[in-house]
């Protein structure tokens, strides 16, 4: 009986206070809604409202592939550069006709050139980046996001070159001038349009002086005084020929 009174009570303290609807927000608020969050910083609140809108939009929405974008961005944003580079990837993969895919592809380089960092470091993910932003020259000539692309392209050139050559520098200054000789012809026939070209031909040069190969020198030094005459050190490794005793230079 004492049972029967308590369900009674709270049957009847349902029926005043009533059942409280359950709200759902459909998905054109949750996209409004993830637009205001991304754009006011909230990445973290973003990056939920739009991992949602991958699920609940359909198949056919024009706006997925702006939900799938701008999960990789929220990421990206969020510092988190590996799975930022892998859904920037899908995005572009998974939505090639859309206006958001050769940004996407732009932002997948980006994420793997900051994974990078520094030159010193194993370069595996800026070979990465800079096969990502050939692809994107390739699928997209002629986009805003493919002239961008090679500014970061040029970047990462100078730092293989620079890799290249500290490696060389590494072998130079033990003595071990055959292994440095290697990486500073690397940086000149892979990297010659960098600041490091001039210094691998300079430290090229200087080898070939300390092992006596007289005739690589003398071209080192030809192709230094051609296309570096203002260089730096110039004279230093490659000192100007003294005439004979009794001649007229």
């Amino acid at each position: 009986m004492r049972v029967n009174r308590l369900l009674l009570l709270v049957a009847l303290t349902a029926c005043h206070h009533g059942v409280r609807p359950v709200t759902t927000v459909g998905p054109d608020a949750l996209l409004a809604q993830a637009r205001r969050q991304f754009h006011a910083g909230d990445m973290g609140k973003a990056l939920q409202s739009y991992r949602r809108l991958q699920f609940e939009l359909a198949p056919n929405d024009s706006t997925l592939a702006e939900a799938h974008y701008f999960v990789a961005e929220s990421e990206f944003q969020s510092n988190q550069l590996v799975e930022a580079a892998h859904d920037f990837r899908e995005t572009a993969d998974q939505f090639p006709q859309s206006g958001y895919a050769p940004t996407a592809l732009l932002r997948a380089g980006d994420a793997q050139m900051r994974l990078w960092r520094r030159p010193e470091l194993d370069p595996s993910y800026g070979q990465s980046a800079l096969a990502t932003y050939q692809e994107l020259a390739g699928r997209y000539p002629g986009t805003a996001a493919a002239a961008r692309a090679q500014v970061h392209v040029r970047q990462l050139r100078e730092w293989f070159a620079d890799k290249d050559y500290r490696n060389g520098l590494f072998y130079f200054k033990r003595g071990a001038y055959d292994s440095g000789i290697i990486y500073f012809k690397d940086v000149l026939a892979n990297y010659p349009e960098t600041p490091r070209a001039v210094d691998a031909l300079l430290r090229l040069a200087d080898s070939y002086r300390i092992i006596g190969y007289k005739d690589e020198r003398q071209e080192a030094c030809a192709h230094l005084r051609q296309f570096y005459p203002q260089a730096r050190d110039v004279d230093r490794s490659c000192p100007p020929a003294t005439p004979p005793a009794g001649t007229t230079p």
